[in-house]
């Protein structure tokens, strides 16, 4: 009956201990909201206000020493495409692309629709 209760209390414990981990890798801030709000309500998600958002967010996430998550960048990046400022989409483009290399063939079919 003692190892029942043993390994009852170990499964127990473990079972909560992956319960209690509820920090995030990566520092979201608004970009989930936005990317849902431009398909969904696209006034309330304008080029405008995104940018304003997450730029407010990658300094936020500096603050607190967690990065920005995959996808970032390259949304920022296609913003600021909208917004015609181009030099700032290409450093967005280059930093997803440095950060997460998978997204490196995307990244560089952007910066070659830039240059192009």
């Amino acid at each position: 009956m003692k190892p029942t209760w043993i390994v009852a209390g170990v499964g127990a414990a473990v079972l909560l201990g992956g319960c209690a981990s509820s920090s995030n890798l990566y520092y979201w801030g608004h970009y989930e909201q936005d990317v849902y709000d431009m398909y969904i309500v696209p006034d309330k998600a304008t080029a405008e206000k995104q940018v304003e958002d997450m730029e407010a967010d990658f300094e936020r996430a500096r603050g607190a020493g967690k990065p920005v998550p995959p996808g970032f960048q390259a949304h920022l990046g296609y913003l600021y495409f909208q917004l015609g400022k181009f030099d700032l989409a290409r450093r967005s483009f280059e930093t997803e692309k440095a950060n997460f290399p998978e997204s490196a063939v995307l990244m560089d079919r952007f910066i070659q629709k830039l240059e192009g």
